[in-house]
C-alpha cells in the first residue's frame, strides 16, 4: 500500500456578498439572531451564470498549479457535490473536459456536507492500490439555487463556494488513518424532498417548495456533536494518537456551536479549530475543502503537522480523516 497525501489546494469563492443585513431585508430575522445561532455574518452567491462545474473549475485551477501539476497528468476527478450542473452526465466529466484532463476518470459523489471527506478517502483507496497515481478532489456547492429565501430557518445558513486538493503519492506522512458511516434511518432530517424519481418536478412539487432544502434544525443538532466527537475518536485511535497530538482540525462549516461544543468534548483549546464559517456559511461539500485551503494559504497548516478533517452532512453521512501535512 502507497503512502497517499495532499500535494495541492485550491479554492474559489464567488463574488457576490450576501451579509447579514442584506438578509434582514429580506425575511424576519436580524444580525444578532443569525451570528448568536450560527456565527455566520455572511455568505457567497454564485452570479446568474455559474453553475457548481464553474467554481470546480476555477478552485481546480488553482490546486493543480499548487501541486505543480498538468492536466493531462490526472487520472481521477471526484467531484463532492448535491447541486451538480444537471442530473447527468456528471459534473466530473464537464470539468474533465474544461479542464483538458483527457486521460482522467470521473466521477460525482453525493454525500452532502460529509462530500469532500468522503471523495478524499475513496480517491486514496485507488492512489494506495496502484490503480491511479494523481487525483484531484473537488468540493463544489451552489447551495442559493436549492435555497428558499423565504424560509428564515433554512436561508440564513447556506452559500456558494468551491474547494479543491490534489492527491498523489507521497515519501513520508500523508494520510494517517480514516472512517466514514452513515445511517439511512435520519435521512428525512435533511433533504430536497423533489426532483428525483420519487417526487418529479410538476406544478404539484414546484407550488409546495419541494425542490428547496428542508431541515429538522434541532435534531440534526444533536446528532452532529456526537458524531462528529466520536468519528475523531475514531480515526485517532486508529493511528495511535491523542486529541492533544491534533496541531488543526478542520470541520465542516455547518453552525459555530456544533464546532465548539465537539472542541470542547475532545478538549481542544480553540485556536486548534480552524473557522471560516463567519465569512461563508455552510457550503455543503465545500466547506471542508476551502477551509482546508485557506488554513494552509494564511499559514496554519505546516509541514508535519497532524490535521484532522471532520464532517457530518445529510444522509446522515459522516466521515473524518487525520493527515500527517
Amino acid at each position: 500500500m502507497k503512502k497517499v497525501g495532499i500535494i495541492g489546494v485550491g479554492e474559489y469563492l464567488p463574488k457576490k456578498i450576501l451579509t447579514n443585513a442584506d438578509l434582514e431585508k429580506m425575511v424576519d430575522t436580524s444580525d444578532e439572531w443569525i451570528t448568536t445561532r450560527t456565527g455566520i455574518k455572511e455568505r457567497r452567491i454564485a452570479s446568474s451564470h455559474e453553475a457548481a462545474s464553474d467554481l470546480a473549475i476555477n478552485a481546480a485551477k488553482e490546486a493543480l498549479k499548487d501541486a505543480r501539476l498538468k492536466p493531462q497528468g490526472l487520472d481521477l476527478i471526484i467531484i463532492a457535490t448535491i447541486t451538480p450542473d444537471m442530473q447527468f452526465p456528471s459534473t466530473a466529466c464537464l470539468v474533465q473536459a474544461n479542464l483538458g484532463a483527457k486521460n482522467a476518470v470521473c466521477f460525482d459523489i453525493s454525500a452532502a456536507c460529509a462530500g469532500f471527506v468522503y471523495a478524499i478517502i475513496v480517491a486514496q483507496q485507488f492512489i494506495a492500490r496502484g490503480t491511479y497515481k494523481n487525483a484531484l478532489v473537488v468540493g463544489t456547492e451552489v447551495l442559493s439555487s436549492i435555497t428558499d429565501w423565504d424560509d428564515r430557518s433554512t436561508c440564513v445558513l447556506f452559500g456558494d463556494g468551491a474547494g479543491a486538493a490534489v492527491l498523489s503519492e507521497v515519501k513520508s506522512g500523508g494520510i494517517l488513518s480514516t472512517y466514514l458511516g452513515s445511517d439511512g434511518s435520519m435521512a428525512n432530517l435533511l433533504m430536497m424532498p423533489a426532483g428525483g424519481s420519487r417526487n418529479p418536478a410538476t406544478h404539484k412539487t414546484i407550488d409546495k417548495r419541494l425542490h428547496y432544502i428542508k431541515m429538522e434544525g434541532n435534531e440534526i443538532f444533536k446528532s452532529a456533536v456526537k458524531i462528529m466527537v466520536d468519528t475523531a475518536q475514531i480515526v485517532l485511535k486508529q493511528a495511535g494518537l491523542k486529541c492533544s497530538d491534533v496541531d488543526l482540525v478542520i470541520p465542516h462549516q455547518a453552525n459555530v456551536r456544533i464546532i465548539m461544543a465537539m472542541a470542547k468534548r475532545l478538549g481542544l483549546p480553540s485556536d486548534r479549530v480552524f473557522l471560516n464559517i463567519e465569512k461563508y456559511g455552510n457550503m455543503s461539500s465545500a466547506s471542508t475543502a476551502t477551509a482546508l485551503c485557506e488554513a494552509v494559504k494564511v499559514g496554519r497548516i505546516k509541514k508535519g503537522d497532524i490535521i484532522l478533517l471532520d464532517a457530518f452532512g445529510a444522509g446522515l453521512v459522516w466521515g473524518a480523516c487525520l493527515i500527517k501535512w
